[in-house]
């Protein structure tokens, strides 16, 4: 009795509805989720024909199924789950899957039949199947965006490919054109700086005050021009990877004489070069060509950028750790708002009035130091003078 009080709980309880049927298929037993599912009470089922809570098409299959069970005579048919579709007392339709098992009690047979609703679950395959068939046009529309944005982007590519390429051929033709013409122009202008040196000197005797300014005008223009060409040819020299640091070990203090001596020549009238040198190593180890041509363009600087009568300090140190190179003169000085600009190429300060340069000085000047691992630093006031300062590690 109570083995038979706990199954009736159980049936009665189940969240699944729980239907018997005899072999003629008419209702023997329902459980309260069966009639919660299909709309009815329970008297209105018992005793009818379970075609009753299906369709028409379900009605016929369910009378063939009957039928093969008892042809069959198989004992056991359980174990096949099929999904059927269910229909309410009102007319409602709905999906439900159904597992059927054949039981022997008191000598006959009863098919039991436990139904589960599948409404619910079918809503959730609908909206994931909605769901991803967005994606799948979502994805498809991101996709041919990508495949445009990617041919945009090859075409920009293309153009760029192009634009850089024809700016190559554009930045060789001109290299060559510099280096073509610093060489074509360096014989005929040694020629008349010789020439004019030679006039100057032959107009001695004569002493003849306009023959010896015109030929000093000549050879000053001659080295203006000069010193022009060697930038282009020194700019063109780094811009194709020509210029090497090849350091080798020699006497600063003896280059920084040498250079001293050479530039006061070219100084102005009563504009003096004083040299120094701190310390008591003379001996380091870097390019010293290199070196040498950022001094005198650094020196060169000072002269055409400061007034006659006044004083250009040049200074060497070698410590422990560093060597130290500055410049420093007493001229215009550079504009705050100009030293942003200073190591560009072609950059001339605004208020270098008529002083002729090219502006490339000290863009060669930093390369040269990078090439060689260095710095350059630099203090300047306006209208009180510029201080470049020059700075490697000793070896």
């Amino acid at each position: 009795m109570e083995k038979s009080a706990l199954l009736d709980a159980l049936v009665h309880n189940a969240i699944d509805g729980i239907i018997t049927i005899d072999e003629l298929g008419i209702v023997e037993s329902i459980n309260p989720s069966a009639c919660k599912l299909f709309d009815y009470a329970e008297p209105e089922v018992l005793g009818e024909n379970i075609s009753m809570l299906m369709p028409f098409n379900d009605k016929v299959a369910h009378d063939s199924y009957l039928k093969y069970y008892k042809m069959s005579g198989q004992s056991h048919i359980m174990g096949i789950g099929r999904e059927l579709i269910g229909k309410t007392k009102n007319g409602y339709q709905f999906p439900f899957k159904i597992g059927v098992s054949e039981v022997k009690h008191a000598g006959r047979k009863i098919y039991a039949g436990f139904i589960h609703d599948l409404t619910q679950q079918k809503k959730d395959e609908e909206r994931l199947k909605n769901y991803a068939s967005h994606l799948e046009e979502l994805v498809e529309e991101r996709t041919k965006t990508l495949n445009d944005t990617i041919k945009a982007l090859e075409k920009a590519k293309a153009k760029v490919s192009a634009s850089l390429e024809k700016e190559k051929l554009i930045s060789k033709l001109k290299n060559r054109f510099l280096s073509m013409a610093s060489h074509e122009f360096r014989t005929p202008l040694s020629t008349a700086h010789l020439s004019a040196s030679l006039i100057e000197k032959y107009a001695e005797p004569l002493n003849n005050a306009n023959i010896i300014k015109h030929a000093g005008k000549i050879i000053n223009a001659v080295t203006n021009l000069t010193t022009v060409l060697n930038d282009f040819l020194y700019i063109e020299q780094l811009e194709v990877g020509n210029v090497k640091a090849k350091p080798t070990c020699f006497d600063l203090v003896q280059l920084a004489e040498e250079i001293t001596e050479e530039m006061q020549v070219l100084a102005k009238e009563k504009q003096q070069i004083h040299f120094t040198h701190y310390g008591y190593q003379k001996l380091i180890t870097l390019d010293q060509n290199l070196i040498k041509n950022s001094i005198i363009n650094l020196i060169t600087n000072a002269i055409k950028y400061s007034e006659d009568g006044c004083t250009i300090e040049f200074t060497t140190e070698i410590n422990d750790s560093n060597c130290i190179i500055c410049v420093k003169d007493e001229g215009i000085g550079i504009p705050e708002e100009d030293q942003l600009h200073l190591f560009e190429p072609f950059f001339r300060a605004h208020n270098t009035g008529n002083i002729p340069g090219t502006g490339l000085g000290l863009n060669i000047v930093a390369r040269y130091i990078a090439l060689m691992n260095g710095s350059i630093s630099y203090v300047s006031t306006i209208n009180e003078g510029t201080s470049f300062t020059l700075t490697f590690l000793s070896i």
